[in-house]
């Protein structure tokens, strides 16, 4: 029986695992979450909610992938054999490939905006206004973004680019791909944030910014923004996806799952607090606030905004969406290896075999995903395009049960003392906080779970 691939060292197992969860949920998404809740007052209910629930249920999702060695839907199979519990893992495979088929999407315009930052080709049509002219600069980059995100072949053409750059990667494995990257990758997305961090600090009226983001006014806190920060918050740590159900099976057996979900959920709280840094101190400046920071809107016209009234315009612009496509590359691997490692462990197949399996469909799908936000923008499903669909589908209904489910079997269903002989390796360590942990899995995460997919929908 071939050996189960492992991850070379700590190091490589840390960045490999912060790269899963580290990626657009934080550079993308979380700086508009955070405005629409009131900036530090959703920072505050966010943080609580990374340590209270998100470290105890990635440590569970870790046990599981750690104890049951095998692919999401296998280590199901393998603890509770003739169960039907693998249907959670079947669940956690078509949300991760769900998310693949629309991140490819989004990593195409990262990669877009890459390349037409270094050629200053999205600034060059400017020139002929006046740097304080906002709106006319605001209409422009509105405009290049339908063009760069709805036109039909470019954005096919920057998705397929990051297609084949993923299938490179993962065909190279686990060890020599995926590990390899990732510390080549993560040391770069650290220093490219600390860059964009002191560059913001030293701006003139950086400090009310981070008086919107630092200093919280309680009252802001409603169930709403709990709600949004719950799910920003399982959303940014990958959970219910699968990811670390897969990067866990490639743990070896002496690592403390504790202290690396502990070291995971830091630094990647610590990437959203470096945006909050880097995005509400700029938009403060240069007197953007009023403006949305919707993910898209954001990335693709405010910033760029931005990077007009800075010297070296296109250098700044370029070292931002490298962060970027850094921070999409990271994601993608990660998601799609989720169902490489099933195609591998479950059915049985080779490595290059199983990543031809999964990406190559994804020239289909991604396709679709494309032409929905243009040419094919009038073929609804449930209202929605296909590629806000799949979105729909994978963030607000598969994570949560997928999430939910898992902590019901590890909280009740799972072998005896299973997620106690995880935390502990076998009774080699001592695990103080199992107790904790046994009792927010079984007790309190489940039931915030609940209230997200009630209060959703109802």
């Amino acid at each position: 029986m071939k050996e189960k691939a492992k991850f070379a060292s700590k190091v490589g197992l840390v960045a490999a695992t912060v790269g899963s969860a580290v990626g657009l949920g934080n550079v993308w998404r979380f700086p508009a979450e955070a405005q629409a809740g009131g900036g530090a007052a959703f920072l505050v209910v966010y943080i609580v909610f990374v340590f209270l629930l998100g470290i105890p249920v990635m440590v569970s999702e870790f046990a599981l992938g750690r104890g049951g060695q095998s692919d999401a839907v296998g280590v199901f199979q393998k603890l509770s054999p003739g169960k039907k519990w693998y249907i959670t893992g079947s669940l956690a495979l078509l949300s991760s490939y769900c998310i693949l088929c629309f991140y490819m999407v989004v990593s195409g315009w990262t990669f877009e905006y890459l390349w037409q930052s270094l050629t200053g080709a999205l600034y060059k049509s400017g020139e002929v206004l006046s740097v304080n002219d906002t709106t006319a600069w605001k209409a422009l980059f509105t405009s290049k973004m339908h063009e760069y995100i709805e036109e039909s072949w470019g954005p096919l053409i920057n998705t397929y680019v990051m297609i084949v750059l993923n299938l490179v990667v993962l065909m190279l494995g686990v060890r020599k791909g995926i590990e390899r990257m990732s510390n080549i990758l993560m040391p770069v997305l650290f220093v490219l944030l600390m860059i964009f961090c002191f560059v913001a600090l030293s701006l003139p009226g950086a400090g009310e910014g981070l008086k919107f983001f630092f200093n919280p006014d309680f009252s802001k806190i409603t169930p709403t923004v709990m709600i949004d920060a719950l799910g920003q918050a399982f959303f940014s740590l990958s959970l219910g996806m699968g990811i670390l159900i897969t990067y866990s099976s490639y743990f070896p057996k002496e690592t403390k799952l504790t202290r690396t979900a502990l070291v995971v959920s830091s630094l990647d709280l610590l990437v959203a607090i470096m945006m909050g840094i880097i995005i509400f101190p700029t938009l403060m400046s240069f007197g953007l606030t009023d403006e949305s920071v919707e993910g898209t809107t954001l990335v693709f016209v405010t910033l760029p905004e931005v990077f007009v009234n800075m010297p070296w315009t296109e250098m700044w612009s370029s070292l931002f969406f490298l962060l970027l496509t850094v921070a999409a590359l990271t994601s993608t691997m990660s998601v799609a290896e989720v169902t490489i490692a099933f195609f591998e462990d479950h059915m049985k197949m080779r490595r290059v075999t199983a990543c031809l399996t999964v990406i190559l469909p994804l020239f289909v799908f991604s396709t679709i995903c494309s032409l929905s936000l243009g040419v094919w923008n009038d073929v609804k499903i449930f209202g929605m395009n296909f590629f806000d669909f799949l979105d729909t589908f994978a963030n607000n209904f598969l994570l949560p049960i997928v999430a939910f489910l898992t902590c019901v079997y590890l909280g009740y269903i799972a072998p005896k003392n299973f997620l106690k002989n995880e935390l502990t390796n076998n009774g080699t360590l001592t695990s103080r906080v199992y107790p904790l942990f046994k009792f927010i899995i079984r007790y309190i995460a489940p039931v915030l779970i609940l209230f997200i997919l009630l209060a959703r929908y109802f």
